[in-house]
């Protein structure tokens, strides 16, 4: 958690604190207007007028955060990009408009730069490098990056001369600083609404989001990242990474051998050097299932501009990553529940998939899963196997017949999202939006199975640890069955045992709601209008003006769901 101070805005610089009231100034505005729009009219029999402008709205709101980030730069530029990934929860009409944020970030001034390195390495520029390109090759929201050539005695110890050096930003400490405390303050307001805090732990998320965020401001974390990542794939001649050149690396100084190749998604590249885009697609998804279903970790940045095609080596091509800042990594509990998962995918289980869902955390035990399952039974015989082209090519009025059959069953199922999960959920976006990049009739699907057939015939130690846990489960079920069974007789015997229904409990909830607010509303009118119609005596409509307050709160706020 979090300490008190780091709660708080700061309160010695103006700049920052301009910064830290502009971010909170927008997270309360767009706040305000999802709250009137989304609750307060739908309570007003006005759903569909909210409806009718939500993309419109969306769109104003996504450009104006576009404008605040390029503006301000920091981590506000990291929040965007992740929600312009998010193209699973968001329509592309919203993510569009915050796609280029990254592009946008201007460089640092050359002197800055010197300055910053020179304070680091703890030497002048000309002897840490024989020479120095003044240009930056990138320009990041925390840092940017510049080619150079080691000096001969260090280029001959390692075998290379040329290098990219990373440098972060001066002064990016504080400004991550202001920028988590007003994301930390957002996240506690969005805690207190039911409609975020029934399927996410806000703070949490925001918890996991200043980690990697911290350590991305530390090279020396990226450094041996890099070497964690080398270590677990130096036996796949398909995934390659760069050196780190440590005696030229510090906590804002990170130098590393320069491995730039084909942009993985230069379509027209890859074919030049006679490489085959599907195939890169198709050892893309393969390096990602081995990264987080194996090694349990993953690199959480994966964007086009984080992954070269270099070719030649076994196979015609190798992928080599860069930029390390931002990893994820998943226990070995969650990792099986990943394997199980992956599992019931590859086989179109959906008494697996919902089995695996609830032991990942991400559906809660009291799910009514009878009518999920046969949801997700009807998804794999329908959709099981498309790929991205062939789901564009369906009737789109058999897509919305299909939502609409089962969105009540998706509004009502209490879903959640683990913290852990959201670096996941973004490497997966990320690939996803490559790999259609690369070959828009690529099959995850095909990429899916052998990965799953693979684990299946015990590739890698962590499956057989697994499956030593699931035998110690079930072995240890079994000796509980007995007392369990005894027990169930016993209820029987009382009388005790109830039958529940998730799906109708959830619906005379509703309409009991529904009821107390009508009430509420008969009550509000009556007053207002009793108020209304009394002049004579003013202290007495004042009173019956000021009482139609209580009923309408109840009508308008949504008390009883937070």
């Amino acid at each position: 958690m979090p300490s008190e101070s780091a709660n708080r805005a700061p309160t010695n610089d103006p700049a920052l604190r301009a910064r830290y009231r502009r971010i909170m100034r927008f997270a309360a505005r767009a706040l305000a207007q999802a709250w009137w729009f989304e609750l307060v009219l739908p309570r007003f029999g006005m759903s569909r007028l909210a409806a009718r402008g939500r993309i419109r709205r969306l769109q104003k709101l996504a450009r104006r955060f576009h404008d605040l980030a390029a503006d301000l730069g920091g981590l506000m530029i990291k929040v965007g990009q992740f929600l312009s990934s998010r193209l699973d929860i968001l329509p592309p009409e919203i993510t569009s408009e915050l796609e280029g944020l990254q592009d946008e970030v201007a460089p640092e001034s050359l002197a800055a730069i010197v300055a910053q390195i020179e304070r680091e390495l703890g030497i002048p520029l000309d002897r840490a490098f024989a020479s120095f390109e003044t240009e930056p090759i990138a320009a990041a929201s925390l840092g940017q990056a510049h080619r150079a050539r080691l000096s001969p005695g260090i280029a001959a110890d390692l075998g290379f001369e040329n290098v990219v050096v990373k440098v972060l930003r001066p002064g990016i400490e504080q400004i991550v600083e202001v920028d988590l405390a007003a994301l930390r303050r957002v996240g506690r307001w969005l805690s207190r609404v039911r409609l975020v805090n029934r399927r996410a732990d806000a703070p949490a998320l925001v918890e996991e989001f200043a980690a990697t965020s911290l350590a991305e401001i530390d090279y020396r974390t990226e450094a041996g990242n890099v070497e964690r990542f080398a270590t677990n794939f130096a036996s796949d001649p398909r995934v390659g990474t760069p050196t780190v050149v440590w005696e030229r690396s510090a906590r804002r100084v990170l130098t590393l051998s320069d491995v730039t190749a084909i942009k993985i998604t230069d379509v027209a590249a890859l074919q030049a050097a006679g490489i085959d885009p599907n195939a890169v697609a198709g050892e893309l998804a393969r390096a990602t299932f081995e990264q987080i279903f194996v090694a349990g970790f993953f690199h959480a940045d994966p964007h086009p501009g984080n992954i070269f095609v270099t070719p030649g080596g076994e196979g015609g091509f190798s992928l080599t990553y860069i930029d390390f800042g931002m990893m994820g990594e998943i226990p070995d509990d969650l990792r099986s529940g990943l394997q199980q998962f992956i599992f019931a995918v590859a086989a179109r289980d959906a008494r697996g998939w919902v089995v695996a869902t609830q032991r990942l955390g991400v559906l809660l035990p009291s799910a009514d899963t009878v009518e999920l399952e046969r949801a997700i039974t009807a998804l794999f015989d329908r959709f099981g196997g498309m790929g991205v082209a062939e789901l564009t090519r369906i009737d789109p009025r058999e897509l919305e017949q299909f939502a609409l059959q089962f969105s009540e069953l998706v509004r009502t199922l209490p879903f959640q999202l683990p913290e852990n999960y959201l670096l996941l959920v973004r490497t997966i976006s990320l690939i996803s939006g490559v790999t259609s990049a690369l070959n828009r009739d690529f099959n995850m699907w095909d990429a899916v199975d052998p990965f799953a057939r693979t684990l299946l015939n015990g590739g890698g130690a962590s499956t057989l640890r697994s499956i030593g846990r699931e035998g110690v489960a079930i072995l240890s079920a079994l000796a509980r069955l007995p007392q369990r069974v005894d027990a169930l007789a016993t209820r029987l015997d009382r009388g005790e045992l109830a039958v529940r229904s998730p799906e109708v409990e959830q619906r005379l909830r509703v309409l009991d709601g529904s009821v107390r607010r009508a009430t509420s509303a008969v009550l509000f009118a009556a007053l207002l209008i009793g108020g209304t119609l009394r002049p004579s005596d003013e202290v007495l409509s004042w009173v019956l003006l000021g009482a139609s307050v209580l009923p309408l709160l109840h009508v308008v706020l949504p008390w009883r769901l937070r």
